[in-house]
């Protein structure tokens, strides 16, 4: 059974040949293609020496030696006082300092002084111990962030009827539960050394509990000194 054929086949055909074998380099090709002829020879690419020159084994290779009878030239002088001049630049110069070094051995090893942390060079500073502008700013601003938060708690807490426990009412508050611990501690400490009836586990297990309670309870006002209770 024969298998359908398109009548536009062959013209499809040329117009791929013409528009698409054109651009298989991205666009059309723009570079002359090279001849075959034009090859890559052997040292092609190598750059060419330069001309040779004649040698000549005459010519000197160096300045004649003076001769025996030959005399250097003789009598120049300068008026210029060396000495003078050498003192005038030590008293009008300025004195060079010391580089203050340290000796830690015996045998005379020396170091740098500045480098080691022996010296006291950080506190001589102008602005040693003085807090930076921008840690003071940032105070400010968690400060006024903290008054403002205050107030909207204290508008919120007047409409919901709460009340914010006072410092002397949070340190009674966290001395009675340390007091509560400790009396649960010493009936925990009198407990028998072996456990083997359900009674005295029972027992256990709940003064393991009320203590761990209470920690968490001391921990957390311990932890946050603003405190709010609702009016009963």
């Amino acid at each position: 059974m024969l298998g359908y054929t398109s009548l536009f086949k062959a013209s499809i055909k040329d117009d791929m040949k013409k528009f698409k074998t054109a651009m298989k380099t991205m666009g059309p090709a723009k570079v002359e293609i090279p001849s075959p002829k034009d090859f890559l020879k052997k040292h092609s690419k190598e750059k060419p020496l330069p001309p040779k020159k004649k040698f000549n084994r005459c010519s000197p290779k160096k300045p004649a030696v003076p001769l025996r009878t030959d005399h250097p030239v003789m009598g120049i002088q300068s008026g210029k006082n060396f000495i003078n001049t050498n003192a005038a630049d030590v008293i009008m110069g300025v004195a060079k300092k010391p580089k203050p070094i340290y000796v830690d051995k015996r045998t005379g090893d020396k170091h740098d002084l500045e480098t080691s942390g022996l010296f006291p060079k950080y506190i001589n500073k102008k602005d040693y111990g003085i807090t930076p502008e921008y840690i003071c700013k940032r105070n400010e601003d968690v400060k006024k962030a903290q008054e403002e938060y205050d107030n909207y708690i204290q508008e919120n807490l007047k409409k919901a009827a709460m009340k914010r426990l006072s410092d002397e009412e949070r340190e009674a508050v966290l001395q009675g539960l340390k007091k509560n611990w400790e009396e649960v501690h010493k009936e925990f400490q009198s407990l028998s050394v072996f456990i083997d009836s359900v009674p005295k586990k029972i027992r256990k297990q709940k003064l393991e509990k009320e203590m761990k309670q209470l920690e968490h309870d001391i921990s957390i006002i311990e932890k946050h000194k603003i405190i709010y209770i609702a009016n009963k």
